[in-house]
């Protein structure tokens, strides 16, 4: 089983972020992602929103930094640590745009792009962007299916893709809250990624869909704690594990940059 980081700063969730990350900035970012390469974690990971309706900032939050700019930045100054988009909405992007930005980023990385993609649930934000909400799930498939068959490609259609990725094959994560992105994911993709579901709910969907061997399974472990708490910390990594977890994303409870590395190498001594 493979750890890697829920990236603290980048994405603010009002429940779920501490106050240090709300001034926190490069350097600290810079900071959480040269300690994270440094223990050898899997991958760390920064979602996607262009914008939020004032009206649901509560609820889901403000601050997403962009998701390209900033695995640059993290790319710059890391060595192995992999870079996961979780989430990409494809509905905002050409798959070919995909290809050659995240490609780039695969070029510039040395191959260590994971490209986590979505459905997309915002409708207000599909309108701000012009995008097409009500077909967005049929739009998300083909648009997986034209990644995966252009990924490393330099000619797509009758079109020359310059830059592109190194790699012939990329990790597709697929991310949603539904027993229907998993169905997607087996589909169109090489893992699943959901959130905000219950274990309940999450071992239901796992037990129902068959697997490949090579399918990655990447859940959540929030509010952990390995250095007040580690049997606890242990505990619920144990029972994501038995949900069938083959990655896991980690958030600690943290005071500042400099005790959440600490939690971070407390977690890789458990």
């Amino acid at each position: 089983m493979r750890f890697g980081i829920t990236t603290p700063i980048v994405t603010l969730n009002p429940t779920g972020h501490a106050p240090w990350e709300s001034v926190a900035g490069p350097e600290e970012l810079t900071r959480i992602a040269t300690c994270a390469d440094r223990l050898g974690y899997h991958h760390l990971t920064c979602s996607e929103h262009v914008a939020v309706p004032v009206s649901k900032e509560q609820t889901r939050g403000a601050t997403y930094w962009d998701p390209l700019a900033t695995l640059s930045w993290v790319a710059a100054h890391t060595s192995n640590i992999c870079m996961a988009t979780h989430v990409l909405v494809l509905g905002y992007h050409h798959p070919v745009e995909v290809l050659k930005r995240y490609g780039t980023l695969d070029v510039l990385s040395g191959g260590r792009v994971i490209l986590g993609v979505g459905v997309g649930s915002l409708e207000e934000e599909f309108g701000l962007l012009g995008a097409d909400f009500a077909n967005r799930g049929e739009l998300a498939d083909q648009s997986m299916r034209d990644i995966r068959q252009g990924w490393g490609e330099r000619v797509v259609g009758d079109m020359v893709v310059a830059p592109h990725s190194p790699r012939s094959d990329v990790e597709l994560w697929v991310g949603g809250r539904t027993p229907r992105s998993l169905r997607r994911a087996l589909e169109h993709g090489t893992g699943w990624a959901p959130f905000g579901m219950t274990d309940v709910e999450l071992s239901t969907a796992l037990t129902q869909h068959p697997r490949p061997d090579d399918f990655e399974v990447i859940l959540w472990a929030y509010g952990l704690d390995p250095l007040a708490a580690p049997d606890a910390t242990a505990e619920r990594l144990g029972q994501l594990a038995e949900l069938g977890a083959t990655n896991i994303n980690l958030r600690f409870v943290s005071r500042s940059v400099e005790h959440w590395c600490e939690q971070a190498e407390a977690l890789m001594s458990l």
